[in-house]
């Protein structure tokens, strides 16, 4: 059997879509159309059912992935690792969420470029969820740190660190409250002071009046800037309250240039996510990439 056959198959079971599988490989879609024929051909079974948007695999289709899949990423690990004594360079691409990549996950890689001379070379994106998501599977991004599990079987991720999100505020905003007015008077106690967030829609402020106060979000933001690090600049000199993440905030609070104006019994808190294409995993720059994530994040919660 093929093995260029096999790869074609074990990535469309993985993509769910010829369209996607095709620019994973770099080849027409026609070209792994005509693949996948051939394969089911040789084999005598369908392999795919083909739907409206993208396929589903047969319950051979997933027999054959089971058993063909990890020794096709095994043998993408010896071809990309090759035989040689030094390892040749490689580019690893980054993407996530500008804030949390600039401040955490960043600083956890650069021991990978090398004391003495890059080992491998950096390349970061930032944006949404669904931007890393969607280009890591598309190929474009080695690894993702996103804000969700992703669906399906094409990316693969596992639990990285929970980030606590607080409600501070500046020290003049902060000064105006008597000691345990916030939690007395709850989101009333807050109704006029500025709220300052990262998009129009309040998504931090919105979480925690819902999970905290169990109330409506404020009607409107005062200030939006769309990065967290601009958000706490704004509140730090005075441009009303924010919710943030801890690990963004810390020093400002150690400094008192901020203030918590609750600590809730139960934070809030939003999880994050390394995600990476199923079998990539195999790689050692990707691979290595995860594991030093992984344990930097231990030191982060």
């Amino acid at each position: 059997m093929d093995l260029a056959l096999l790869r074609t198959f074990v990535t469309v079971h993985r993509a769910g879509s010829f369209t996607r599988a095709a620019a994973l490989l770099g080849l027409s879609q026609p070209a792994v159309t005509s693949q996948i024929r051939t394969l089911e051909r040789q084999l005598g079974r369908p392999l795919f059912l083909r739907k409206a948007r993208g396929v589903t695999p047969t319950s051979v289709g997933d027999e054959l992935a089971h058993r063909a899949a990890p020794h096709l990423d095994a043998l993408v690990e010896i071809a990309e690792g090759g035989l040689e004594v030094e390892a040749p360079l490689r580019t690893l691409h980054l993407a996530g969420p500008p804030e949390f990549m600039a401040e955490r996950v960043l600083p956890a890689l650069v021991g990978m470029t090398g004391a003495e001379g890059p080992a491998v070379r950096l390349r970061t994106s930032f944006g949404s969820t669904d931007d890393v998501l969607e280009g890591l599977a598309a190929g474009h991004h080695d690894l993702a740190v996103a804000t969700r599990r992703p669906r399906g079987t094409l990316l693969s991720a596992g639990t990285l660190c929970d980030e606590e999100h607080l409600l501070v505020a500046g020290a003049r905003w902060a000064g105006r409250f008597a000691p345990g007015a916030v939690r007395r008077g709850g989101a009333e106690a807050l109704a006029k002071v500025p709220v300052v967030d990262v998009h129009e829609s309040l998504p931090f402020a919105r979480r925690y009046w819902t999970t905290v106060f169990d109330a409506p979000p404020p009607e409107h933001a005062t200030l939006v800037a769309p990065d967290l690090r601009a958000v706490l600049s704004c509140v730090v000199s005075g441009a009303g309250l924010a919710v943030l993440p801890r690990y963004l905030c810390e020093d400002a609070l150690l400094r008192g240039e901020l203030v918590t104006l609750l600590e809730p019994p139960v934070p809030p808190l939003r999880t994050y996510f390394v995600a990476v294409r199923a079998g990539t995993q195999a790689l050692p720059h990707i691979a290595t990439a995860h594991e030093w994530l992984l344990r930097a994040a231990v030191a982060w919660g």
